[in-house]
This record gives C-alpha cells, sequence and structure tokens, in this order.
C-alpha cells in the first residue's frame, strides 16, 4: 500500500478562483483512490490547518503530489505561507534535521540533513504562459525549461528534506485557451506512465 499527499496549492485571490487547480486535484485524488494500492489524503492551502498534523502528512506520504499554479513567477502566497510555517514545524520533527553541515567543515555537504529520504514527489504547475514562451528563442524565459527556471528553488526545497523527484508535468496557456478535457486526458496519461 502506498500512501498520496496530494497539496492543491491554488486558492482564490483576486482574479484567480483557481478552479482549474481544484479540478485537477480532484482528478489526482479519484484517480489514486480508485485502486487498491493507494491510500490519499488532502491538503487545500487557503483552508485551516494545523502545521503539526501537516508534518504528519509528510511523513506518512510516500509521494506527494504538488499542483501549483504559477503567479508572478512565482508559488501562490498562501502555499508559501505553508511551506514555511509546515517545513519550520517540521525542523528536528520528521522534515529536516539540519542543514547537513558539520562545525569541522562548513563548506561541505549544505542541504543533506533532510528526513524524507526514501519519499518522492509530483510537481505539476499551471500558467497562462503559452509552452512557446519557455522554448523559443528570444521569447520570455529564454530557453529555460520550468524546472531549471522558475521552480528551481522548489526542486532544491524538496531535495534539501530528502525527497526525490518523480516527474513534472506543467500546464501551459490556460488562461486564454485552456481545453480541459483534453489537458485532463493527457494528464491521465502522464500518471499511467508513471512507475510510483
Amino acid at each position: 500500500m502506498k500512501n498520496i499527499f496530494i497539496i492543491n496549492a491554488a486558492h482564490p485571490f483576486a482574479h484567480s478562483g483557481g478552479k482549474f487547480n481544484k479540478t485537477l486535484s480532484e482528478f489526482t485524488s479519484e484517480y489514486f483512490s480508485s485502486k487498491e494500492e493507494y491510500q490519499v489524503r488532502t491538503t487545500q492551502i487557503g483552508d485551516a490547518y494545523d502545521p503539526d498534523a501537516e508534518v504528519e502528512n509528510f511523513k506518512w506520504a510516500d509521494v506527494v503530489v504538488y499542483h501549483v499554479p504559477i503567479w508572478w513567477f512565482q508559488v501562490p502566497n498562501g502555499f508559501k505561507e505553508y511551506i514555511d510555517q509546515v517545513f519550520t514545524a517540521g525542523h528536528q520533527n520528521g522534515i529536516y534535521k539540519h542543514d547537513g553541515r558539520s562545525r569541522k567543515n562548513p563548506e561541505i555537504n549544505y542541504g543533506t540533513g533532510g528526513q524524507l529520504h526514501g519519499k518522492k514527489y509530483i510537481l505539476t504547475t499551471s500558467w497562462n504562459a503559452p509552452h512557446t514562451a519557455f522554448t523559443m528563442e528570444n521569447e520570455f524565459f529564454q530557453q529555460k525549461s520550468v524546472d531549471e527556471g522558475v521552480m528551481f528553488g522548489f526542486h532544491r526545497m524538496n531535495a534539501f528534506t530528502g525527497m526525490e523527484l518523480i516527474d513534472t508535468h506543467h500546464f501551459y496557456d490556460m488562461e486564454k485557451n485552456a481545453d480541459v478535457p483534453k489537458e485532463l486526458q493527457n494528464y491521465n496519461t502522464f500518471l499511467s506512465q508513471l512507475s510510483i
């Protein structure tokens, strides 16, 4: 039995209602819940939470699935607050022990003090930007992918805890040209091909 912890990082703010990520999170929950080999827990950013209980969710999980809409080239403010609160509560309590260095040689081993080794994560992001903004020469993201550009720090944060990336799936042009049924079909194919 594998434990799947799904975090919907979307929450209503200004003109963003978070509808697509809500649909995506529900789809993911149903996908895993429908199979006998998985147990599922979910967190909705924007709802009240207990940081210590959320730490227990990370410790319980074999796989964490993050669904993250991108706001101004960062994670949403409520999700950043959640990370700050929960990961701080997880200091010497199952998420990370320390930064990994020793006083004898403080120049090496930074980022190796995580306590979530053996656990993995999946990241999805959703964008207003089209895919070509990342891939075409002279376009906005200078041919840097989501994972090596905007979300690089997010991946290093997870590595700091000891978690390993399974894979990422990014949804582009979701504000102006979304074809949600097609996107969900592609996402279903992505999930079905993962080794979890």
